[in-house]
């Protein structure tokens, strides 16, 4: 039913990772990447994973691979990490699918979709259901490859100047909001942009924009947003939000073999963790924010407004899907899939926290 084949290989990597290096290979060539982040220097939870990639392939290669990372403060470019891996000026990135739809528009949808995949859910998906597959299919033709970078889980919805309590309350709000979700707020009278991430408290201070959604807890308690926009709004457009590593193909290619079965797996821990991470730090600073900001006012999105975004969603999808094979094949991909493990999420994790209501 669903290809297996990335899978497959990602556990014969973690087998291949976990077999003692000899003295002999110990003394081999020292191969060095460098990898670009978008985000600026200590950006908390989304500065771990590349760090925490290149330890583990360090230790695992017994000092064969290291791995050196710059952050946007160094290479001044949070947004094109893309054209940097793919011309060979950094051998990897770290960063997340959707800021490339400008480019390629089909990297949208390895990062997340509204009303789409939980974190689990989209993680079965790429490694078991054919995702990665179809992520490398995009991403081949730049001589790219793309892997998961570590999950936010589902983000808020945003914090928000305003009270939104009618579809009208859209029109001409200016929102930082990247991926698909823009394109859906564009399409009921928002405007949304897309703003580097050290930029995007200034833009909130200075009415620059009306709103913006970042993360959640786990990264928007550190920056701040809570001292100047009064509400905060849960989530429907980012359910399980996929940050990437890129690797430029020719830097991989040259690699020996045991290298990239060390490499991937690496990539693969790191990811896991910065989830984990990502859960704890949310609760932990979500605790924070209601005790020392009391006023801060979490609201959800009145229903007819959510049915409106939905709406537009659907509409978004047939079009993108009539648009472009490929494009299709993804969409019907995940379509399928979360048709069938939503079944068990509704049984299972629905099921279990609606039975403490």
């Amino acid at each position: 039913m669903f290809k297996l084949t990335f899978a497959r290989k990602i556990m014969a990597a973690a087998a291949c990772a976990a077999v003692l290096i000899s003295p002999a290979q110990a003394a081999e060539k020292v191969y060095t990447l460098k990898l670009a982040e978008t985000w600026p220097t200590n950006f908390g939870v989304f500065s771990e994973p590349a760090r925490r990639m290149a330890d583990l392939a360090n230790k695992m290669s017994n000092g064969r691979l290291e791995i050196r990372i710059d952050t946007a403060n160094k290479h001044k470019s949070a947004f094109g990490v893309f054209d940097m891996v793919r011309a060979g000026q950094y051998d990897m990135g770290h960063s997340a699918s959707y800021y490339w739809k400008g480019k390629v528009p089909n990297t949208l949808y390895f990062t997340t979709m509204p009303f789409g995949m939980t974190a689990t859910e989209q993680y079965g998906w790429f490694y078991y259901g054919g995702g990665m597959e179809l992520m490398q299919k995009v991403y081949e033709p730049f001589n790219l490859m793309s892997f998961p970078g570590g999950n936010t889980g589902v983000q808020m919805g945003g914090w928000f100047q305003k009270e939104i309590n009618s579809v009208e309350d859209l029109e001409g709000l200016k929102m930082r909001i990247p991926g698909f979700a823009g394109e859906v707020l564009a399409k009921l009278g928002a405007n949304p942009t897309n703003i580097p991430p050290g930029e995007l408290y200034t833009s909130l201070e200075r009415r620059t924009i009306d709103a913006l959604e970042w993360v959640g807890p786990s990264m928007d308690l550190r920056m701040g947003f809570h001292k100047i926009a009064p509400y905060y709004y849960t989530g429907w457009h980012e359910p399980g939000t996929e940050l990437q590593f890129l690797v430029n193909k020719r830097s991989f290619d040259k690699l020996p073999a045991d290298l990239q079965e060390i490499l991937t797996t690496a990539m693969r821990v790191a990811a896991y963790d910065m989830t984990i991470q990502s859960y704890h730090e949310s609760g932990q600073n979500w605790a924070t924010m209601k005790a020392e900001f009391p006023n801060v006012e979490v609201k959800s999105f009145p229903p007819e407004v959510l049915a409106a975004l939905r709406k537009a969603n659907d509409e978004l999808l047939a079009e993108h899907a009539a648009n472009d094979e490929l494009a299709k094949e993804i969409l019907d991909s995940q379509a399928e899939y979360m048709g069938v493990v939503r079944q068990w999420t509704d049984i299972a994790d629905r099921a279990y926290l609606n039975s403490f209501e």
